[in-house]
């Protein structure tokens, strides 16, 4: 079993024990619509903003992520391998067993006001969502977030959920000190294929929602379009009407992903596919039957449709207007709340 940088959060009297982990590990379960079949493990982390590996080849150097499993129960999430460093599976446990790293806040503020920190830009949500379910419970990014506004550090959020906008002025806020940026992620808008493939997630056309009021409040925001799906959500009309409404919300930049399958993923995700889709397991093996990845040949079409797409309906024309910029309301109370 590896904990990595995690110390277990002791228990309290109201709290079961967690023989998976150590004894005296705090978990918690809410009797609540949202929450309900899911388990939450709160851990001490020993560090918050880690170094990514050079060999990852990703845009970005730092991470913070309070946050292990996820909520949102997105069959292809390439994340799922992770769960099982922690001794959980890859799949269900992924979606219902979540550690929360319940001093990351504090842990932000320390490591920030280290000498040894330059500025750096971190990326957040890059490996599970940090806007997910539980933040609506735990809100641990609004204190990483005043750290970072502090620090004026440089910083970019990815998120499915709509929970970001909870924490809207502390984003126009970090934006007048730091270089600031969001992108919310949208695949595509097909509501049935989204209510099967992510179900824990808010429907697509809220999220870019979302990404029309970040923009509307100076705080730059993109779609990752990720990810198309082959044979699902990758006909040319699709790809049209994605793009389309991602135009209609204001997009600053939009960047195609294909979908790739790692280990974890890749048996969930077949199975999910055998049982909803049994008659693409073929395709699907001769596709992805060398690797994570579909051919060089098949990203490349899909991903050039969908720039030349981009272009016609004008994303990456306009930017957001810091100076002439809606001003943030308040954040809502949390009975005003919802978790989608």
């Amino acid at each position: 079993m590896r904990w990595d940088n995690l110390r277990l959060a002791q228990a309290g009297p109201d709290d079961s024990v967690m023989p998976l982990f150590a004894r005296g590990a705090a978990v918690r379960t809410f009797d609540a619509p949202g929450f309900r079949g899911m388990t939450f493990y709160e851990v001490q982390a020993r560090s918050i903003i880690n170094r990514v590996p050079a060999a990852s080849r990703v845009p970005f150097e730092f991470t913070i992520n309070p946050y292990r499993g996820c909520g949102h129960r997105c069959v292809y999430c390439f994340a799922r391998k992770t769960h099982e460093y922690l001794d959980l599976d890859s799949g269900a446990d992924f979606d219902s067993k979540i550690v929360v790293k319940v001093n990351a806040a504090e842990l932000a503020r320390k490591e920030l006001a280290s000498p040894r920190r330059r500025g750096q830009h971190i990326a957040m949500g890059t490996n599970v969502d940090c806007y997910q379910r539980a933040e609506g419970r735990y809100g641990l990014m609004r204190g990483i977030l005043e750290a970072l506004r502090d620090a004026a550090n440089p910083f970019s959020v990815l998120t499915k959920g709509t929970l970001v906008l909870r924490d809207l002025d502390l984003l126009t806020e970090a934006a007048d000190r730091a270089d600031v940026s969001a992108a919310v992620s949208v695949g595509f808008v097909d509501a049935e294929v989204w209510r099967s493939v992510e179900p824990g997630t808010p429907d697509p056309r809220r999220r870019l929602e979302v990404c029309a009021t970040l923009n509307a409040h100076g705080v730059a925001c993109g779609v990752l379009m990720a990810p198309v799906l082959p044979y699902l959500t990758d006909s040319p009309a699709q790809l049209e009407r994605t793009v389309k409404e991602i135009a209609a919300a204001g997009a600053t930049h939009l960047s195609p992903i294909v979908l790739h399958l790692r280990p974890g993923a890749r048996e969930w995700w077949l199975a999910w596919l055998a049982r909803e889709h049994p008659r693409l397991v073929p395709r699907y093996l001769e596709l992805y039957g060398r690797g994570a990845y579909a051919p060089k040949a098949y990203q490349e079409r899909v991903t050039a449709r969908i720039r030349e797409l981009a272009a016609r309906h004008g994303i990456g024309r306009a930017t957001p207007d810091r100076a002439r910029r809606v001003p943030p309301p308040p954040p809502p109370s949390p009975q005003q709340l919802t978790l989608l």
